[in-house]
């Protein structure tokens, strides 16, 4: 994590102290939509970056698999075919 002073994070466009960021919270946000992410210093440490909800769900990807479907399917060994074998598993007894 990268320490930043607090002179120095005061003064960097996008960087804000944790104090300044609670107190100028609707400045902050706005700032995400017109600037881009803007990052969040406790203690001198990058601690958090706020971005924008759109960016937020672009980066965190969609959940429902379609993207690896996907790229199996644009594979040029899509067409191989995987042999499943079930291995037997020893089974001991167990007194209850």
């Amino acid at each position: 994590m990268e320490k930043v002073s607090k002179a120095r994070a005061a003064s960097l466009p996008g960087y804000w102290l944790l104090q300044d960021a609670k107190a100028r919270f609707s400045e902050l946000v706005r700032r995400v939509r017109s600037d881009g992410p803007q990052h969040v210093t406790i203690h001198g440490r990058d601690e958090v970056v706020v971005v924008a909800a759109e960016e937020f769900r672009r980066l965190k990807g969609d959940r429902t698999g379609q993207a690896l479907v996907d790229a199996i399917q644009a594979s040029p060994h899509r067409d191989i075919e995987i042999e499943v074998r079930g291995a037997p598993m020893p089974v001991r007894d167990v007194s209850l």
